[in-house]
């Protein structure tokens, strides 16, 4: 699988209290490491997801959050609007509102992915195009 830049930031957006486009990091060194500021002062909501090895996220969107992934451990495997590639530990992912998206894990061992939302956080917001666990809206094919 070649790899594909899922990183480069989305074109702007205008209004709203959400994240316009890829935020960015900014890293502060000190004596001890350092640490890399991922948000400051904005409308998020923050997770840890884990993965199962050999399952999958529904493929999905949003209609009212961008969400940023952050990958924890080896072996996940996301595709964003189509585009798949596989992460390596570190490496951030910007999801804008509307685009497909899933992650999956493809290692022995469970991977957790950092998942920051910008925007409104609502468990509702989520239109599952695809799904391995019979949870698709009755809609949702009509949709794609």
């Amino acid at each position: 699988m070649t790899p594909v830049d899922l990183t480069t930031p989305p074109a702007p957006r205008t209004g709203g209290s959400v994240a316009p486009s890829l935020p960015v990091v900014v890293t502060d060194e000190r004596p001890w490491g350092r640490f890399d500021l991922l948000t400051l002062n904005q409308r998020s909501t923050v997770k840890v997801l884990t993965v199962d090895p050999g399952c999958r996220l529904s493929l999905q969107r949003h209609t009212s959050r961008d969400e940023w992934w952050t990958a924890l451990d080896p072996g996940l495997e996301v595709e964003v609007g189509g585009r798949t590639s596989l992460l390596t530990v570190g490496e951030r992912v910007w999801i804008p509102r509307g685009t497909t998206h899933r992650v999956r894990c493809t290692g022995s061992a469970p991977a957790r992915f950092l998942e920051v939302a910008f925007g409104d956080f609502d468990e509702c917001d989520i239109e599952r195009l695809e799904d391995d666990y019979a949870r698709l809206q009755p809609d949702a094919t009509a949709q794609r």
